[in-house]
This record gives C-alpha cells, sequence and structure tokens, in this order.
C-alpha cells in the first residue's frame, strides 16, 4: 500500500484540499445539525482511494451524515433532513440519522453522543468521522485512530471485539460488503472474526 497518508493532519489536508468533500461538508453545515458528522464511508473511502493510488473517488452508496438529538427522535425528523439536503445538493445519496434513537435500531444501549455512537461503529477504519468548525476548517474525529484505515487492515472496534453476537454481525457485513472487490489490498486479521 502506498502511504500517502501517514496522519490525521495529512487526512485532514486531503480533505481539505477535496473540492467535492469541502461541498457536501459545507451543505451538511449549513443546516446547522446538533453534534452532526459526516462518517463512515465518507472518509474511510478517501483514506483507502489515497493508499491504493486509485486516480478517481469510488462510489459511495450513501453519504452517511449523523447527529445527536435528545429532544427529537422521530425517524420523520430525519427524513425531513435529508429532504432538505437533497433540496441544497441533490445528486447526493444522503442518509441522515440521530444517534440519540439510533440505539433501539441496533438493539444496544443508548448513545451518549455522537462520537460515541462513532466509536461504537463495527470497524475501526469506519469509526471515523468529519465536520466543519466555524472558519470550514475540518475537525477529524477518529476515536481509535487512522493508523487501520492507512494500512488497510479491517479490525473490529472494541466494542465489537469483545462480543461474539457482534462479531457474527462485523462478520456478515465484511461478507455483504464485499470491500476487496473494490480495495484489493485490504487484509481482514483472522483473530479479528472469530
Amino acid at each position: 500500500m502506498s502511504l500517502i497518508v501517514k496522519s490525521e493532519s495529512d487526512l485532514i489536508s486531503m480533505i481539505e484540499n477535496d473540492e467535492w468533500m469541502m461541498e457536501i461538508l459545507k451543505t451538511v453545515s449549513k443546516l446547522d445539525l446538533p453534534d452532526w458528522w459526516i462518517c463512515a464511508g465518507f472518509v474511510r473511502s478517501k483514506i483507502w482511494v489515497a493508499v491504493h493510488g486509485f486516480d478517481t473517488r469510488t462510489p459511495l452508496s450513501d453519504i452517511d451524515v449523523i447527529y445527536y438529538d435528545d429532544t427529537n427522535r422521530c425517524e420523520s425528523a430525519e427524513k425531513k433532513i435529508e429532504a432538505k439536503l437533497h433540496e441544497l445538493c441533490a445528486p447526493i445519496p444522503w442518509s441522515a440519522k440521530n444517534e440519540a434513537r439510533m440505539h433501539k435500531v441496533n438493539k444496544i444501549e443508548p448513545y451518549t453522543s455522537a462520537a460515541d455512537a462513532i466509536a461504537k461503529f463495527p470497524e475501526t477504519a469506519t469509526a471515523l468521522g468529519v465536520k466543519l468548525d466555524k472558519a470550514n476548517k475540518v475537525i477529524l474525529l477518529a476515536p481509535h485512530g487512522i493508523e487501520d484505515a492507512v494500512n488497510g487492515c479491517i479490525k473490529p472496534t472494541p466494542y465489537f471485539k469483545d462480543n461474539k453476537e457482534r462479531m457474527i454481525i462485523l462478520d456478515n457485513r465484511l461478507n455483504e460488503k464485499k470491500w476487496n472487490s473494490i480495495w484489493p489490498q485490504l487484509t481482514t486479521p483472522k483473530q479479528s472474526i472469530n
């Protein structure tokens, strides 16, 4: 793997120099959502495209926008946010989720914040989020670091690693995602999915 991304500051610079990603971030920022992040594949794919040396971005099935609003846990509020995002930037496959309610969907204890939810994503390489500060500078949230993403290593987050049922979910997810067909240099250590 090419080591174009060596640090979190390298990743932030890459995103800040990516006009498309910055436009996406600015679009979401306009909504002024509480405790918002764009996460998962939006960030992970940027890293994997870079370390694989691809010339073009790989398609994303959606842009995961998460936020934490304990005052309105209705799924309909998420749909309104998605509709607003489509008004602002129609061709993007937006997905908005309020992490104040997603623990019910995921059948786990409540999250305390959007950052807590990201920390409990299945893979360390996916447990990444970005947003903009007031000066339109990128803020990166990487509760487990970026090393696994940079090294193309798909490992479970601590929240998944020590739980047999969650590891089954992770194993099924890896089979479904078929990331190796897009990014062939990825590795999945055997001890991760036992």
